[in-house]
Order: structure tokens, then C-alpha cells, then sequence
């Protein structure tokens, strides 16, 4: 192995275990109490693993790591009983030694990507204390269970549900394991906006409710405040910026749900979306710099990982997929441009991924009319939307939120189209 190489193997390795050591040193940063291990001892540890596996491969002797792995796992679990014996119990700080070596090692090993995983895992985790204490005060006991049911249901029926499609067109298009595998990617997805909100807990103000509520969902964030708007007409300016901003980052929810489904669109979604989004966030902008407030914006949401909305999810998204399918076959592009706007009307992720499904299958849309289609079911939810507002909203917030609405639609249809 080249020096340089080697070199920088090693450099890794100490970089990884310093910035682990500064994040414990910071948050230790007490004059008068003494901790286990900081910068230097931390540094220490990342290029004692890379020091490991180097006398390891030079004397090839795997048993040479275990070793060296092993005597500093012992001299952790001394310092683990000298501070228990002081009543400061915790074994954050000690795990995060031993994997800093680890760490240390996978750097010798040539696993630099994973080993800067591993750290900046660490960090982030270590940094989280606050956050995740926060979160576990905010869940409920029916949170664990819907989780709990969810993973059970998605661990066990998964992998056993059949991956092939059936029957003729337009039934040819459904397969109950990408079924499923949608529900779980919504409910993901769902699910990160849901957790995000349970750290920030409900004293959040209007505008974080928008952005965190879009990736829970955005019809929540909607109706919640459309209904506040009636007895609260002084804030509808920041229910309309809220209620925009969830909007627009539906769009990004929509845009990472069918990328990952079929990377090929992202090329022919990314600038209609992207200029709906900009479209509500700077006219979101306008909202916050015309009148600024700090008024709690608290949305009831539930668990995206309930069994019941989510077996909901994956049958609407069944009839979706092979209506979609029938509009195609029978009616061509046309029919598919107008099953968008309609199923667009109930779901935008539904048909979203239905597009995304068929541009996969033999004989199915081409890219670009997925795409198309895609925008014409996202624009179209935009639009019940905006419905749900001049329903039940008040008039202020009408007024507030219509600029947006109209604009956020129409921008999005005409990139899509003059692609």
C-alpha cells in the first residue's frame, strides 16, 4: 500500500474520532466535573482501530484486532465502573469509544464511505440527546402500538405476498407486493414529518407547522387551519403561509416518492415541480415579511403507521394503478391526463406513483406522459385543496391564500407542458 494512501486511511480515522471527541467534550463542558474521554482521547481511539487492523494485516492474524479491540474494551468498562461508582450512570459515551475504534478500523479496511457513515451516525446521535428525550415525552402508547403493528404487518406479510402481476390488461398491472411496498414508502415518508413534529412539539410556530405538516399531510395542515381561520380571522396572513408552504412541499414529497420509484422521471419532473414550489415559497416569503407573528400553530395529526389509514392507502392505490391502466389502454394519453386530474382530486401520492409504476411496465407510459400526468394529479390535489380553504376557510384567509393557489397550478402545468 502507497504511503499516501495509508496516509490518509489514517487520517480518517483521527478526523472521525476527533469530531466525536469534540461533540462529547462540548457537551460535557463543565469545569468542575471530570470526563471519561474528549478530544485527544477520542482522536486516540479512531487511530488505535486503524493501528488494529494494520498489525492485524501485517502479521495476518486476525486475532491481533480482537486483541487490541478487546484490552480497550476493557479499559472502557473500568472507566464505566469508576463512574458508576460515583452514581453517574450511562453507557452513551463508553459505546461511542468503542465505535470510534471500529470506525477506526473500517477506515484501515478501505471502507472509508461507511466509516464516515458511522461517524457523522454517532455525532448526530450524540448531538440528538435533547431531541429524542422530547420525543419519547410526546409519543403516545397508541403511537408504539400503530408502529409496532405496522412493522409487524410489513415484516411478516411482505415478503410473502406474490411479486407478479395478474390477470390481463388493465389488470396486468397489479402486483400485491409493490402494493404493499408503496404503502410502506408513504408511510416513511409520512412518517419522518410525524416524528419531526413530535421533537418540535406542538408549540411550533404557523410557518413550521407548513413545512413539517407538507411532509406529514398537507390536507391536515388545511383543514386544521381553514377551521382556525373562522374564529381567528386576525391571523389568516400566517395560516395562509403555513398552508402554503405545506403545499409546496407536497411537491417535494411527491417529487422524492416517484424518484424512488423510477429514477428516469426525475429528469422530466424535477423543473415543474420545482417551479411550483418556488412559486409558493417565495409568494410564502411575501406572506411572512407582510405580517410576522409567533402564533402557536399546533395540527392534529395520526400515526401514518396506523394499520388502518395505511391498508386504505394501498387499496386506493390498487384502483388507482388500474384505472390509470384502462385510461391508457382504452383512451390513450388523453385518458391518462384525465384519470391524473381526477385521482389527483382524492391523492396525489396514489396517482403519483401509479404514473410511476406504469412508465416501468412493458408496454406502459412513456416517460414523458407520466411525467405530465404526474404534475396534471399533483396540481389537480393542489387545487381540491385550495377547495377545501374556500369551503370552510374565512374570508380573509380566502383572500390571503388565492394568489398562491391560482399561481402554484398554473406555473407548474405550463413548465411541464412546454417541456
Amino acid at each position: 500500500m502507497e504511503q499516501t494512501t495509508l496516509f490518509f486511511r489514517f487520517g480518517v480515522a483521527l478526523a472521525i474520532g476527533f469530531l466525536v471527541g469534540l461533540e462529547r467534550e462540548y457537551a460535557f463542558h463543565q469545569p468542575d466535573v471530570e470526563q471519561f474521554a474528549g478530544v485527544r482521547t477520542f482522536s486516540l481511539m479512531g487511530l488505535v482501530g486503524a493501528l488494529a487492523a494494520l498489525a492485524a494485516d501485517r502479521l495476518a492474524s486476525p486475532a491481533t484486532f480482537t486483541g487490541i479491540v478487546l484490552l480497550v474494551g476493557g479499559f472502557i468498562a473500568v472507566a464505566y465502573f469508576v463512574d458508576a461508582w460515583r452514581g453517574e450512570v450511562g453507557l452513551t459515551t463508553e459505546v461511542a469509544a468503542l465505535v470510534v475504534v471500529l470506525a477506526g478500523a473500517l477506515s484501515y479496511w478501505d471502507q472509508l464511505a461507511l466509516a464516515a457513515a458511522v461517524g457523522v451516525a454517532t455525532m448526530t446521535l450524540l448531538s440528538l440527546k435533547l431531541e429524542t428525550q422530547t420525543l419519547v415525552e410526546s409519543i403516545t402508547r397508541e403511537d408504539i402500538y400503530a408502529t409496532l403493528k405496522f412493522a409487524v404487518i410489513t415484516a411478516i406479510v411482505l415478503p410473502v405476498l406474490p411479486n407478479q402481476n395478474f390477470g390481463p390488461p388493465p389488470l396486468d398491472v397489479f402486483n400485491p407486493y409493490r402494493v404493499w411496498l408503496m404503502v410502506v414508502l408513504i408511510s416513511g415518508i409520512s412518517f419522518l414529518g410525524y416524528v419531526l413534529i413530535k421533537v418540535v412539539t406542538a408549540r411550533q410556530g404557523i410557518s413550521l407547522t407548513g413545512l413539517l405538516g407538507g411532509l406529514a399531510s398537507s390536507t391536515a395542515v388545511t383543514l386544521s387551519l381553514s377551521q382556525r381561520s373562522q374564529n381567528q380571522s386576525d391571523l389568516a396572513k400566517p395560516f395562509a403561509l403555513a398552508i402554503t408552504v405545506a403545499w409546496a412541499v407536497m411537491f417535494a414529497r411527491v417529487l422524492v416518492a416517484v424518484t424512488a420509484l423510477n429514477a428516469s422521471l426525475f429528469g422530466l419532473l424535477w423543473l415543474p415541480m420545482a417551479a411550483s414550489a418556488l412559486v409558493g415559497l417565495g409568494y410564502a416569503a411575501y406572506l411572512y415579511l407582510s405580517e410576522r407573528t409567533d402564533e402557536e400553530g399546533a395540527v392534529e395529526f395520526s400515526n401514518p403507521f396506523e394499520l388502518g389509514p395505511a391498508v386504505k392507502f394501498g387499496l386506493l392505490y390498487a384502483v388507482v394503478l388500474i384505472v390509470a391502466r384502462a385510461a391508457q389502454v382504452y383512451l390513450g394519453d388523453t385518458g391518462v391526463y384525465v384519470s391524473s386530474l381526477v385521482a389527483g382530486t382524492a391523492d396525489a401520492d396514489a396517482i403519483a406513483l401509479s404514473m410511476a409504476q406504469l412508465s416501468l411496465e412493458d408496454g406502459g407510459l412513456e416517460l414523458g406522459t407520466a411525467a405530465r400526468g404526474i404534475v396534471l394529479a399533483s396540481m389537480s390535489n393542489t387545487v381540491t385543496k385550495g377547495g377545501v380553504v374556500l369551503a370552510t376557510g374565512s374570508a380573509s384567509l380566502r383572500r390571503a391564500l388565492l394568489p398562491g393557489l391560482v399561481l402554484m397550478p398554473v406555473v407548474g402545468i405550463a413548465v411541464a407542458f412546454m417541456m
